[in-house]
C-alpha cells in the first residue's frame, strides 16, 4: 500500500442521537507532515481521528490511505499503516501483562516469537517502559498506561502515527519525553491536542476544527497569530506566545516551525 498520503473527502458523521460531528470535512496529508488538529471540546477532533483507521464508519465522504479507500475490505491493510493511540489507554490495553499487550499486534502479524521479543524489548525501552514488561496494565499508572498504550502501536512498525491528546496525564518529564519521541517519529505524524505549546514545537501545519467543521488549515504561527481566529474557536495562544503576564512584556522563545529539527520529517 502506497503511504504518502492521507485524503479526507467530504467527511461527515452524525451520531445516533442525531448529534452532526463532522460536517463536509477535507483536507490531505503527505508523506512526513507533522499536522495538529485542534478545537475546543465538542469541535470533533477525537471523532476524526476515530476514522483514520476505521474505528467509526461516516456517515458521508471517504477517506484514502495513499490510494487505498477506507473500507470494510481494506481495513487490515490500512490498520498496518496507521497506528491509532486513543486518548483513554485503557482502551487499548486488555492483556495479562505489559509484554502480552505489545506483543499482541505482531504476533497478529505473524512474526516469528523471537522477532516478537527484540520488537517488544525494543519498544518498550523506546518509551521508557521497559521495567513494566512483567507487570498487568491495570496495575500501572495513567502515565505509564499511556506510554505502553504507545509502545503497543509502535510495536506495528506503523507509517503514520495518529494520537489522540497524547499528552493527557503526562508528568512534565514524560511528557518531555513523549515529545522528543514524536519528534524521532520519521513517518507522518496527526495528533489533536490540548497542549497548544507542543503543537507548536512539533507541527509545521495546524488544522483548527470548530463545531464539526475546517475552519482554517496553515502553518502554525500563521494560525496562531490570528487572534480573531482563535477567539471564535474558544482557543488561545501557546503559553509561549502569550505576554508576560508579571510585566505584559513579549515572551521571545518562540520557534519558527522551520527551524525546529522536528519539522519536516
Amino acid at each position: 500500500m502506497s503511504h504518502h498520503i492521507v485524503e479526507v473527502r467530504n467527511l461527515q458523521h452524525v451520531y445516533a442521537d442525531g448529534t452532526a460531528a463532522l460536517k463536509d470535512v477535507s483536507f490531505i496529508i503527505t508523506h512526513g507532515e507533522s499536522v495538529g488538529i485542534i478545537g475546543a471540546n465538542g469541535a470533533g477532533k477525537s471523532t476524526l481521528l476515530q476514522h483514520l483507521n476505521g474505528s467509526l464508519e461516516p456517515t458521508g465522504g471517504s477517506i484514502h490511505i495513499g490510494h487505498t479507500p477506507l473500507s470494510k475490505g481494506t481495513l487490515p491493510d490500512i490498520r498496518r499503516t496507521v497506528g491509532m493511540v486513543f486518548q483513554d489507554p485503557d482502551d487499548q490495553l486488555f492483556m495479562p501483562t505489559v509484554f502480552d499487550d505489545v506483543a499482541f499486534g505482531p504476533l497478529n502479524l505473524g512474526f516469528a516469537p523471537a522477532d516478537v521479543e527484540e520488537r517488544v524489548t525494543e519498544v518498550l525501552e523506546l518509551v521508557g517502559a521497559g521495567h513494566l514488561r512483567d507487570k498487568p496494565p491495570y496495575h500501572l499508572s495513567g502515565g505509564e498506561k499511556k506510554r505502553v498504550a504507545i509502545a503497543t502501536v509502535l510495536s506495528m512498525s506503523p507509517d503514520i502515527l495518529v494520537m489522540d491528546e497524547p499528552t493527557n496525564g503526562l508528568d512534565p518529564f514524560a511528557r518531555r519525553q513523549l515529545m522528543k519521541l514524536l519528534c524521532d517519529f520519521k513517518h507522518t505524524r496527526i495528533f489533536t491536542s490540548h497542549d497548544l505549546d507542543m503543537v507548536l514545537e512539533l507541527c509545521g501545519r495546524v488544522i483548527v476544527l470548530h463545531e464539526g467543521e475546517v475552519r482554517a488549515d496553515g502553518p502554525a504561527l500563521e494560525i496562531f497569530g490570528n487572534d480573531k481566529l482563535l477567539a471564535e474557536c474558544r482557543l488561545e495562544k501557546p503559553l509561549s506566545m502569550q505576554n508576560c503576564s508579571a510585566c505584559g512584556s513579549k515572551k521571545s522563545n518562540v520557534k519558527s516551525p522551520d527551524s525546529s529539527a522536528c519539522q519536516g520529517r
